[in-house]
């Protein structure tokens, strides 16, 4: 069996590779045939035969380039997916340039500020009780039946609380009979008019006057929240009086946590990368390929010539060298990835921020060496 091997040149055609990524740029066109020269002479060609065809070559050099985008992006997605979540799919992110934001600081932090009550992306809800005359507790779960809110809640915040002290300053008429509050006319201080032409510091005095004496000599305003039982105190003296209180659903919190986003990038393997534009490589990125390439292929021919051990001659037997260039090709190949992700890691915005400060900070540091001049005017 008679099997064609590299006769020494070749000539690219596109539709030569196996995924056609790049034929058409003419700069790979170009490459194509001097990366197989280059890597056939570095396998030992013309003093030894290389067990390849052409298409051989073209398929390592294609891997090769995809190798060296795939990095490259998973480097850039890396440093910038806080950044580009939510961005559309349909937009390509080769050559965007992501502009850092706290977007994505945000999204992370709405769950506090959904628990605080100052923003986040869960709905408080309001919600009361009619108080009953000497009835203290009141059951949550019942609210919850007779008001169809199913999915379980959580209650945020409970207002029960005596009147402000400021109302019993100046209203002579809304105190009576409220769980203890003295009757009409107990703390009208300013009466219901020209209370504005008091001093501030006179209000604030008054309004602390009150409160410490409601405090002191009144019942207190507090209440137990066991169980989704509420206790409130003191207890109530009279009918219609409403409890307030706020509340979150628990299955909406839950939701919550898994937003529908169509079209847009919700994680690293949706982010609209594209294979690399080869020609719109530099000569590093290129550098790199050609020697992947060459490892590629070495690994190739390693494993050709591991079909057979050894190959009989007259009066001799050759030895194939298939361990050596499998052992060679996983060697390069790990140390040019390691090389390439080193380099793409010292190019972060992390790494280039901490340079940049560590320029500043030398800079700052032989400044202050030099000679200070004195001006005398």
């Amino acid at each position: 069996m008679n099997i064609p091997i590299y006769p020494g040149s070749s000539s690219f055609f596109p539709g030569e590779t196996p995924f056609g990524f790049y034929d058409f740029d003419p700069q790979f066109q170009t490459d194509a045939d001097k990366v197989t020269t280059f890597c056939a002479r570095r396998l030992g060609y013309p003093i030894m035969d290389v067990e390849l065809q052409n298409l051989n070559f073209y398929t390592a050099f294609e891997e090769a380039i995809t190798t060296y985008g795939n990095e490259l992006y998973a480097f850039q997605l890396r440093d910038n997916l806080l950044n580009v979540i939510g961005a559309s799919t349909s937009s390509n992110m080769n050559h965007a340039v992501a502009t850092p934001s706290m977007n994505g600081v945000i999204r992370l932090t709405q769950q506090y500020g959904s628990e605080a009550g100052v923003g986040g992306n869960v709905t408080w809800y309001s919600g009361s009780f009619k108080t009953t005359a000497s009835v203290q507790d009141y059951d949550f779960n019942l609210w919850a039946i007779e008001n169809n809110v199913t999915g379980g809640m959580e209650i945020k915040r409970i207002f029960w609380q005596p009147p402000p002290a400021v109302n019993q300053v100046y209203n002579l008429s809304v105190f009576s009979g409220l769980g203890g509050v003295p009757a009409v006319g107990a703390y009208g201080l300013f009466g219901s008019t020209g209370f504005l032409m008091y001093p501030t510091s006179l209000l604030l005095q008054s309004a602390q006057a009150v409160e410490m004496q409601n405090e002191i000599s009144l019942a207190g305003y507090s209440f137990e929240l066991i169980n989704n039982k509420l206790r409130i105190f003191p207890i109530p003296n009279h009918n219609e009086d409403h409890i307030w209180f706020q509340y979150i659903s628990i299955e909406e919190r839950n939701n919550s946590v898994i937003g529908q986003t169509p079209g847009q990038v919700t994680n690293a393997s949706n982010a609209n990368f594209a294979n690399p534009v080869y020609s719109q490589i530099n000569s590093i990125g290129r550098q790199w390929i050609f020697e992947y390439t060459l490892a590629l292929c070495k690994e190739m021919l390693g494993y050709v010539r591991g079909k057979y051990t050894q190959v009989p001659i007259p009066n001799k037997e050759i030895t194939l060298n298939q361990a050596d260039l499998l052992a060679s090709a996983t060697t390069d190949k790990a140390a040019l990835l390691d090389r390439l992700r080193v380099y793409f890691d010292e190019t972060s915005r992390q790494a280039l921020l901490a340079r940049k400060q560590a320029e500043s900070d030398s800079a700052m540091s032989e400044l202050s060496k030099s000679p200070m001049v004195i001006f005398i005017g």
